[in-house]
């Protein structure tokens, strides 16, 4: 009989193996042999190997949009109209705080998500349900109103660079320790939210030939 544990077991092993590995490289075998489970275990817990996928992300991003979502509220609370910086911390804040450099466990956040944004798999994609979209939806609306002057797709562009910067600084300071870089704490994530912040809020691009 599994132990009541097996659920959280396969939730650790396969979050390690996904964000080394992809959907595809992490096998089922090598996610039970990880989590000491039997190759019956995930179908048994979660269905399949996709619904895994899905309640491992949900795991790692749900306590993000959570904190995503109160900060803009937070905003909203004392302006209808916050400045782009404000809403920058409010979006990238809560990636920062989760993507901790000093640890293993940061390190493996960010790694899951540059898996989310590059893995060629479908099912990678396909995680996301109605608070996510809810999250992402007040988002864009309220960059949009504060930069006007950005075409929806060149918003949609820098909102997503956000998530990439974010998560490609974190697992290459954690990989490459830089010497008098900030691996974390308030220096770093002031450093991260001011250069985001520019990045936001630089003039449209200019139409191509």
């Amino acid at each position: 009989m599994a132990s009541p544990d097996t659920r959280s077991q396969l939730l650790d092993a396969a979050e390690h193996l996904f964000a080394e590995h992809g959907f595809r490289g992490a096998s089922v075998r090598a996610i039970t042999e990880l989590a000491g489970a039997n190759l019956a275990a995930i179908g048994y817990h979660f269905g399949s190997k996709a619904e895994l996928l899905a309640a491992v992300v949900r795991r790692v991003v749900e306590p993000i949009t959570t904190a995503q979502a109160a900060g803009l509220d937070r905003l909203l609370a004392r302006t209808p109209d916050p400045p782009v910086a404000d809403l920058v911390e409010a979006f990238a804040g809560p990636l920062f705080d989760a993507m901790l450099a000093g640890d293993e466990g940061g390190a493996r956040t960010s790694r899951l998500i540059m898996r989310i944004i590059g893995d060629p798999a479908e099912e990678m994609r396909a995680w996301t349900g109605s608070a996510e979209a809810a999250v992402r939806d007040r988002y864009v609306t309220a960059f949009g109103c504060a930069l006007p002057g950005l075409s929806a797709a060149e918003l949609w562009f820098r909102i997503r660079g956000i998530l990439a910067v974010a998560a490609v600084d974190r697992v290459d300071v954690h990989n490459e320790p830089v010497p008098d870089c900030p691996p974390s704490g308030e220096p770093a994530r002031r450093w991260a939210i001011t250069f985001l912040a520019a990045a936001m809020s630089a003039p449209p691009s200019s139409p191509g030939p």
